[in-house]
């Protein structure tokens, strides 16, 4: 008989949570044991093995600081892990060496794939800019995927000895140009109707390559959700990037 893993969502009431909480119910292999949201005690986080974290950048840290110092794996699709906040993560997980945090800017698998393809065809390019799209709600800009995809774009340029990007705007006082990230130029849209959608657009002499994702829908995050419950707590410390657990590393 195959033992049941047990999985707390934080942040069940919102649409990721509430997605990621009926993904676990319907899954065979997984028990979901616990619902918490903001203002709520996580206490033992009703005997998780695995907490999914699904809040807001400044609750996350906190919430998977408690796991990790519980002995919880987790599972985080919250944005806005900057350096210090990582670093900070690392050093509570050396004191709890077998726990495992998988920090993922994306779930679809197509957007795994997506940022994959990019990484390859970055360093056959001159230029590359990207073009993220998310619904009004999200509280972040750029995406986590936007921001993760141009990090890898611009060290496949530099591995491959590309300078930058060339750009001759010399006046840009309403920042029409975009984010500058590690080099990369990233446009961020706001629309009604959206859920999150990506756009990498590479020119070259007389040629360009356009790759592109969309999530029409947030079950389409959940395969990945899934396989990152079931696969952190055999990757212990600190992961970033669900591409690891998959193969595309």
């Amino acid at each position: 008989m195959t033992t049941s893993l047990a999985v707390a969502v934080i942040g069940a009431a919102g649409r990721m949570g509430a997605t990621t909480c009926t993904a676990i119910e319907d899954a065979a292999d997984l028990t979901l044991v616990g619902r918490y949201d903001a203002g709520d005690d996580l206490g033992d986080l009703g005997g998780a093995q695995v907490a999914v974290d699904f809040t807001v950048p400044d609750s996350s840290p906190a919430n998977v600081k408690y796991c990790v110092e519980h002995g919880v794996h987790a599972v985080v699709g919250t944005t806005g892990w900057t350096t210090d906040r990582l670093d900070a993560l690392k050093a509570t997980l050396a004191e709890h060496d077998s726990v495992g945090v998988l920090i993922a800017p994306n779930f679809a698998i197509g957007a795994l794939l997506m940022m994959r393809f990019a990484q390859q065809a970055a360093r056959f390019y001159e230029s590359v800019e990207i073009v993220e799209t998310h619904h009004p709600g999200k509280v972040d800009a750029p995406s986590g995927t936007a921001a993760r995809t141009a990090e890898l774009i611009a060290a496949a340029r530099a591995e491959a000895g590309l300078g930058p990007v060339p750009d001759a705007t010399k006046s840009d006082p309403d920042g029409a140009r975009g984010a500058d990230v590690s080099g990369i130029r990233v446009h961020a849209q706001r629309l009604p109707g959206r859920v999150a959608h990506q756009e990498v657009s590479f020119g070259g002499d007389g040629e360009a390559l356009t790759l592109r994702h969309d999530s029409f829908d947030r079950v389409s995050f959940m395969p990945g959700v899934l396989a990152g419950v079931r696969a952190v707590p055999n990757h212990p410390g600190l992961t970033v990037g669900l591409e690891h657990f998959l193969g595309l590393d």
